[in-house]
């Protein structure tokens, strides 16, 4: 059977959301692409200076988003931070035909609320902790009573990686979980505790199935030995050769059990999820539980794994949108007869790297 025709693409002109690090590492991705005619950035950093055109501006405001895109002829997209798709800018983009990686405000609810996430992954039969959706600190301190020490809260809104407090101390729980409350509308989520390695495994959807990265490893609490608050990232690092040596099934299993359930649940409410999906996962005795989940072009952190996946489009180191993609069949950890060109080749990338975790 002949091999299917590669696709090809016109020169595209490419605004990028966000002013963090994480879109630094996409800038200079894609200003290292030769089908990017033009890259901006709104409102962008420093160093994204260096690869692109900054403009000032909010970006999650739709409106501002889609004037800047029509003004500056963008062809696409890319969202960088969950805010402006939680704002529904990526909503705002399709109806006004321009393309937008990211998905929709109501598929980004996934990390707009941890309390909706829970929602969708028991539905799903994603595996998880066990968790209290509590709106008065009343049922916070029951909640935290049944779970006993170490004590989860997590702030059920966005929170910049920096919602969730684990600790022994009641009192230190409490707080948080009061400070939370006290905003409008406040809500938090008190679940068991998941003991074990972290891992970050980064999926492609489009709406229908999943292109699995390469894992990932990012630490967050601020002190020498996993100690101190949790902060935005305190840095990541990828391919992960102790993963290959002592679970080399693990992404398979990841996408089997967490992000194909996750994609269709989300499908099956009207609610398609497109973009990448982050799935934080910790290594129990039990087996891979999902942590949280992140919606966006990427994480929270710089994510090291994109460049190790090594599974990109032809020619181009940045995902098209979706109304470029082909169809995809179901994710069976092999290439079919009905594959596009740049399905992965292998089920699991086997990078090695020097050092272990």
């Amino acid at each position: 059977m002949p091999a299917p025709a590669r696709i090809r693409w016109l020169p595209v002109r490419v605004l990028l959301l966000g002013s963090g690090a994480r879109e630094h590492a996409l800038a200079r991705s894609l200003s290292a692409d030769a089908e990017v005619q033009a890259l901006l950035a709104l409102p962008g950093n420093p160093g994204i200076a260096q690869v692109a055109r900054c403009v000032a501006g909010d970006p999650t405001d739709p409106a501002a988003v889609v004037r800047l895109a029509r003004e500056e002829q963008v062809d696409l997209v890319v969202v960088g931070p969950e805010g402006p798709l939680v704002a529904g800018v990526a909503d705002a983009l399709t109806a006004a035909g321009i393309a937008c990686f990211g998905p929709t405000a109501p598929a980004a609810r996934l990390e707009g609320s941890k309390a909706f996430a829970k929602e969708v992954m028991a539905a799903a039969g994603v595996p998880t902790a066990a968790a209290h959706v509590c709106t008065t600190l009343e049922q916070a301190r029951a909640a935290l009573s049944a779970t006993g020490a170490p004590y989860v809260v997590k702030e059920d809104g966005l929170a910049a990686g920096k919602g969730v407090v684990v600790t022994g101390d009641l009192d230190v729980a409490l707080a948080h979980a009061a400070g939370c409350l006290s905003r409008p509308g406040g809500r938090v989520v008190v679940e068991d505790f998941l003991d074990g390695p972290e891992v970050s495994l980064f999926c492609l959807a489009d709406g229908r199935t999943v292109v699995p990265l390469a894992p990932a490893q990012d630490f967050k609490r601020a002190g020498d030995g996993d100690t101190g608050p949790n902060t935005g990232g305190m840095g990541a690092y990828s391919p992960l050769a102790w993963i290959d040596e002592q679970n080399p099934g693990l992404v398979d299993e990841v996408v089997a059990a967490v992000a194909l359930p996750t994609v269709r649940e989300m499908a099956r409410r009207g609610t398609p999820f497109t973009g990448v999906l982050y799935v934080g996962l910790a290594l129990t005795a039990a087996g891979p539980r999902v942590v949280e989940f992140t919606p966006g072009s990427a994480t929270r952190r710089p994510s090291p794994s994109w460049p190790a996946s090594g599974r990109r489009w032809p020619g181009s180191s940045w995902p098209r949108p979706r109304a470029a993609w082909p169809s995809c069949p179901r994710w069976t950890g092999r290439p079919t007869a009905a594959s596009p060109s740049w399905w992965p080749r292998t089920a699991t990338p086997s990078p090695r790297a020097p050092g272990t975790r």
